[in-house]
């Protein structure tokens, strides 16, 4: 990169948004032309996975650079550790100035946010959803909750939360147009209610699915979990899980309306910041009745796990089929403003890729699960999963279900669960192998030998202590080094064998 130029990332944000709602993933029905010409002048990602597929600990990841079971978010309402780190705080410790506009949900509050600007980010461009809120009189705040709002005759897209989004991220690049910055810019929509205006209110009012392989899986083969996470679902055919949907409907439709505002600061950036780096994706995606399921849960299922990602500022017109994972934001982002990687963070810079789509960064991606939501008794309560790719073949590890395997390259729709295929053995185990390594790498909080001990796993004996070592945290740029328990002395290594004593 030219020393000269000046550096400057803007990181794009959806919520729910699956991968083939944007038309440049091969949809045809999708509109979303802005999204789209983003794909054409940069990279597309076609196995990108996120951390977990629920709104704040995939969030925690892209903006800590650590898997949820790290920095404590393993749930939505639960606050992240106060010794966590955010890339806001590492860059504005290194002066960039760092711009967060949109949803956050990192605060451990309710669905909205706490209102509150983090540090590390510039409170006078804050604008969490209790913002938005906290603009509209009570009624106005009941009309943004209600689906209906979007064929009021009233509706307009300046109602929205999307829309003034935008506008202040239009602010925000004016303001700072001569200098490096970072800026976030995280839209709520597409995700329930998924309000919209006209045109984009009517575009999909006759939409529906085409049939394929996933709306005629039986489930039999997979974790009672998803059984009872498609109640009534089970028994229905596949016209019946494809049929239109209003929900669906209006989901897609605010999608193409938050492509729209994307479109209006993509614009200001071609004008005005050619040499930016872009960034797009969204936390998580949606079932929709694939596999009979509705939403995301404990899933590494391609509708809700595998996200879109784009990438503009290095090569063009290019797709990655290698995996990737949205714990390499973080260390990218670092990256780009010539920051060193600290050594807690548990992903990659993409960097070399970005600029050589050729190389390939990771062999494996990770997905977790522990928990929907704190403050819902519904969703599962605790789900435990783990789950590796390497892009054609997936592990998923549910502690205390039913495991899948799949080769998304004979079975790209997921269906036929090959976990007990002699002829996946070798396979599988490494994949099972790459888990539990990475379980002890990153310091797993729920690391144990429960997850080497699966009934087709015959050749691997659990052992009580797993690798018998200690493995301390090093977060040295913020914090003192920590002490070794039996010398009270600075560790030497942070991870070292440890032996049992009375």
């Amino acid at each position: 990169m030219d020393a000269k130029k000046k550096k400057q990332l803007i990181l794009l944000m959806t919520d729910t948004t699956r991968k083939d709602m944007l038309g440049c993933y091969g949809n045809p029905s999708m509109k979303t032309p802005n999204l789209d010409r983003l794909a054409r002048d940069g990279i597309r990602y076609e196995h990108a996975y996120s951390c977990q597929p629920v709104c704040g600990p995939a969030r925690s990841a892209i903006f800590t650079g650590t898997f949820p079971h790290t920095n404590g978010m393993v749930a939505n309402s639960i606050a992240m550790g106060s010794n966590v780190k955010t890339i806001g705080q590492r860059l504005r410790d290194a002066g960039i100035p760092c711009g967060y506009i949109g949803k956050w949900h990192l605060d451990g509050g309710d669905y909205f946010g706490l209102g509150r600007c983090p540090d590390g980010w510039l409170p006078q461009y804050w604008y969490d959803m209790r913002c938005y809120l906290e603009e509209l009189s009570p009624e106005e705040r009941q009309k943004s909750r209600r689906r209906d709002t979007s064929y009021a005759k009233d509706m307009t897209k300046e109602f929205t939360y999307a829309h003034r989004c935008t506008d202040r991220a239009m602010k925000f690049l004016r303001e700072y147009e001569d200098q490096d910055f970072f800026l976030t810019v995280s839209y709520d929509e597409p995700h329930g209610p998924s309000l919209s205006p006209k045109p984009f209110n009517t575009l999909y009012r006759d939409f529906q699915y085409e049939d394929s392989p996933a709306f005629h899986d039986s489930l039999k083969s997979k974790p009672l979990m998803q059984r009872l996470w498609a109640g009534d679902n089970l028994t229905a055919s596949s016209e019946e899980l494809r049929q239109h949907n209003p929900i669906l409907e209006q989901l897609l439709a605010c999608n193409s309306f938050v492509d729209y505002e994307i479109g209006r600061i993509l614009d200001l950036l071609e004008e005005k910041f050619p040499d930016a780096l872009i960034i797009y994706t969204s936390d998580h995606g949606a079932m929709a009745n694939a596999h009979r399921l509705n939403g995301k849960n404990a899933t590494m299922y391609r509708e809700a796990a595998n996200v879109p990602l784009l990438i503009k500022g290095g090569q063009k017109a290019k797709v990655v089929e290698y995996p990737a994972s949205h714990i390499d934001l973080a260390p990218t982002i670092l990256d780009y403003f010539g920051e060193p990687v600290p050594r807690l963070l548990e992903g990659k810079t993409m960097l070399p890729q970005i600029y050589d789509t050729a190389l390939r960064i990771n062999d494996v991606v990770y997905t977790e699960f522990t928990r929907y939501e704190v403050d819902h008794d519904g969703f599962g309560g605790l789900q435990m999963m783990r789950a590796a790719t390497d892009g054609r073949y997936k592990l998923v590890i549910h502690l205390l279900d039913t495991d899948e395997l799949y080769d998304m390259e004979t079975d790209p729709w997921e269906v036929t669960n090959l976990i007990d295929d002699p002829a996946c053995t070798a396979l599988r185990n490494y994949l099972h192998d790459q888990i539990l390594q990475h379980m002890n790498d990153t310091r797993d909080l729920y690391r144990g030998y429960q997850w080497a001990a699966r009934p087709w796993r015959t050749d691997l004996i659990p052992y009580w202590e797993n690798d018998g070592c200690t493995r301390q945290r090093e977060n040295e740029e913020y914090e003192p080094r920590q002490l070794d328990y039996d010398t009270g002395l600075p560790m030497r290594k942070a991870v070292r064998g440890k032996k049992l004593s009375d």
